[in-house]
């Protein structure tokens, strides 16, 4: 084996080791989760150099430099003050859904107009429009990190897959009997997985369009869904009120969570995967762990009304909440005790989004009172309101938001990346 270089990885940190063997350019991830500003470096230096025989002494300055910019980068508690960067008239009709590239470059969204929109976020220009689906273009998705193709999933029953650069539909996936309200590339895998209202779950092969599998086993209309980091699990949440763990290589059930007791909004990974976090319309998150059978570790209490959404920071020890209370809540899931951090009161209508900024120290919020808001997570605090809108926003991500016709760019945070 020959190492030829090292790589960042700020969101959370940790760095890849690039190198060569049989031939073959392979990377290996090392997760720094506990890096901190008073983290001895060349400590940790000798600590990696220990368990990785690729790293030499000869390359031991360049692996404490790398680790000391990941540090510097880590650290910085600066917080920023964002402005309008721009302002879009992008659809006929509201927009349902917004996401980044890998690189922040470019952007999609969809719409009820039945169409999916390809931007340049430098310049604001519309680079494509994707027509073809039927009805409402509910959910949209880059492949990452290549971001080479697009998914779409409609109302219309279908999902697509589009040439990101000519905006040419590769292929149309047929199959469900209702709207396709999710769908998702597999993170290493040449297959799509879609969810629908007519309680299944489907994975696709990009390439043919085959349908290479049938979810079954929810009794209700699934919502949810999300792919593990090495695309062989995926998870789903329905308004059964569970949520299921899916082998994606067999198509089989692994494992049942049963305990809510009204309808599934949303369920997540955390970042090493180890936890499964739910919410739902009973008031309640609960964090479950995958590898123990129908355990689970917490309900979290203390919303008022219907939890619409979570998110996990990236480090995966929070976990924030968004409620038609019109509270956000953080939870420290590191503790023994899950215990709440912080809520965050000042929205006047339910709050339907919460998205942890890169570093895991601010939280945005999305709100049908018009308005988005960051938060400090120290206080609990609002640092800065985005206003403008003119309906409600109902969706958040990397500080842009999406409502009605429009959607607005302040000064982005871009996603976590290699570099």
């Amino acid at each position: 084996m020959k190492l030829h270089k090292f790589l960042l990885r700020y969101y959370p940190p940790g760095i890849a080791l690039e190198y060569t063997q049989g031939g073959n350019i392979k990377r290996k991830m090392i997760d720094l989760l506990d890096l901190t500003a008073n983290t001895d470096i060349r400590s940790l230096a000798d600590n990696i150099k220990a368990t990785e025989p690729i790293i030499t002494d000869g390359v031991m300055e360049q692996l404490i430099d790398t680790l000391q910019r990941l540090q510097t980068k880590v650290s910085d508690e600066e917080i920023k003050q964002f402005y309008k960067y721009k302002t879009l008239k992008t659809h006929l009709l509201p927009i349902t859904n917004i996401s980044f590239d890998k690189l922040g470059k470019r952007c999609l969204t969809g719409s009820y107009d039945r169409t999916c929109k390809v931007w340049d976020i430098e310049s604001g220009k519309e680079l494509l429009t994707l027509e073809g689906h039927k009805n409402v273009v509910y959910t949209v998705s880059f492949n990452k990190p290549s971001s080479d193709k697009i998914l779409t999933g409609s109302f219309d029953k279908s999902a697509r897959v589009w040439c990101s650069r000519t905006g040419c539909c590769l292929i149309t996936l047929w199959g469900h009997n209702a709207e396709v309200v999710a769908a998702h590339f597999s993170p290493t895998q040449n297959k799509v997985a879609t969810c629908s209202m007519d309680a299944t779950s489907k994975i696709f092969h990009i390439s043919t369009g085959q349908e290479l599998g049938t979810l079954r086993g929810h009794t209700a209309e699934v919502i949810a869904l999300s792919y593990s980091g090495d695309g062989n699990e995926l998870i789903t949440g329905s308004f059964d009120r569970t949520i299921s763990v899916w082998d994606s290589r067999t198509y089989q059930r692994t494992n049942l969570f049963i305990g809510h007791q009204e309808e599934i909004s949303n369920c997540v990974y955390n970042f090493d995967e180890s936890l499964i976090a739910s919410c739902s319309l009973d008031k309640t998150a609960k964090l479950w762990d995958k590898r123990m059978n129908n355990l689970c570790l917490a309900t979290l209490t203390g919303h008022e009304d219907e939890i619409l959404d979570l998110s996990f920071d990236n480090r995966g020890r929070k976990l924030a909440t968004a409620s038609s209370d019109a509270t956000a809540r953080v939870w420290d899931i590191a503790a023994a005790d899950f215990h709440q951090v912080t809520v965050m009161e000042g929205h006047q209508e339910e709050v339907s989004k919460v998205c942890f900024s890169p570093n895991g120290r601010q939280l945005l919020t999305a709100s049908s009172d018009r308005s988005s808001r960051l938060w400090t997570l120290e206080s609990g605090q609002c640092i800065q309101s985005f206003t403008g809108h003119t309906d409600e926003v109902f969706s958040c991500s990397h500080l842009a938001t999406c409502s009605g016709s429009l959607f607005r760019l302040p000064t982005l945070f871009l996603h976590p990346r290699l570099s």
